[in-house]
């Protein structure tokens, strides 16, 4: 996610001598690849990775991706880019893990610079980022900040533009997640911190680095598969994602006449730290994913192809549009 004072403005150094970075794929087979002539392999999507029940485990809110069991998969050795986003100069909030860590990788290693933005307590999970994105050989920007702060939403694409040399694919992806039972159980104080850093933060961002895109630059927002299917421990969150869905196609249709496009990525059950930092209800963590038709929870790194989609050039004539990875289930 994100946080921090907004005076902060830090490159984060490269790791620590001896820091390696773990694979974080749980596979029941390998992935897809080239086999005798040439050809890639197909793989199966029910196997491709873990389908087995996670095991219930519960971190202190916003939760590391270096401290679940199993380690996600962002494609830390299995994205490989083609260039397909050379030369961009990419802002992705929540990039530290989750979904936001597998499209800033994937980013990298399609050409762009990369800025990602996070709450200070996931700085361990945000070194292996910058490291990561260092070693496909772009430039590393880390931007600790609270979301939940106007003056820092407002702030944030300005010092990622100074850092980077200028801005052109904006990716609003962090989010807020706590489930309950009951609207009697959710807080007026959750409902508030839900909203504003679900849409408040992707409105005041995205209004700030409006004026700092050329044509041609992509903005593109995280919504849910609950955007259109809410849980019913939800609530708030699905409030959320509900509104995130009509602000990006209405932003679309404003920001067209400046050849700007706006799209968002629907992800359905993502195995992500949101899940164990609260996302889950008590005791329900091994039945994560398992009611999808595909049998199992999707991986990040099985989103990254998506945002890279939605960002390049080869998506031209796609604006206001969502495209999904939900196992199989909800819409889009």
């Amino acid at each position: 996610m994100a946080g921090m004072d907004t005076t902060r403005r830090t490159v984060l150094g490269g790791a620590a001598a001896g820091f390696a970075i773990l694979s974080t794929r749980a596979s029941a087979q390998p992935s897809a690849s080239a086999i005798g002539d040439g050809t890639v392999a197909l793989t199966d999507p029910r196997t491709k990775y873990t389908s087995e029940p996670f095991p219930e485990q519960r971190q202190p809110w916003p939760a590391l991706a270096s401290k679940m069991n199993p380690r996600p998969d962002h494609g830390e050795r299995s994205y490989k880019g083609s260039g397909r986003l050379a030369g961009r100069k990419a802002l992705l909030t929540g990039g530290d893990s989750g979904i936001g860590r597998a499209a800033a990788i994937a980013f990298a290693r399609e050409g762009a610079d990369v800025a990602i933005n996070y709450y200070p307590s996931e700085e361990p999970d945000a070194r292996e980022v910058v490291d990561l994105i260092r070693q496909a050989g772009r430039k590393a920007v880390a931007i600790p900040g609270d979301l939940q702060s106007r003056e820092f939403c407002e702030g944030l694409p300005g010092q990622a533009a100074r850092q980077l040399g200028g801005l052109d694919l904006l990716v609003n992806n962090a989010a807020y997640q706590q489930s309950k039972e009951h609207i009697f159980d959710v807080s007026d104080e959750q409902f508030d911190r839900t909203f504003k850093t679900n849409i408040y933060a992707p409105f005041r961002i995205s209004k700030a680095a409006i004026p700092l895109m050329k044509p041609g630059s992509v903005i593109i927002n995280t919504i849910s598969v609950n955007s259109y299917e809410p849980e019913v421990e939800l609530l708030d969150y699905a409030s959320t994602k509900g509104a995130l869905l009509i602000f990006t196609k209405a932003l679309a249709k404003q920001v067209v006449k400046q050849g700007i496009r706006v799209n968002a990525v629907a992800p359905g059950p993502i195995w992500t730290p949101l899940q164990v930092a609260g996302g889950q209800l008590p005791g329900k963590m091994g039945e994560f994913g398992q009611d999808t038709p595909l049998g199992r929870a999707g991986q990040p790194v099985e989103l990254a192809p998506l945002f890279v989609l939605m960002g390049s050039d080869e998506s031209s004539f796609t604006t206001g549009g969502v495209v999904g990875a939900n196992g199989g289930e909800g819409s889009p």
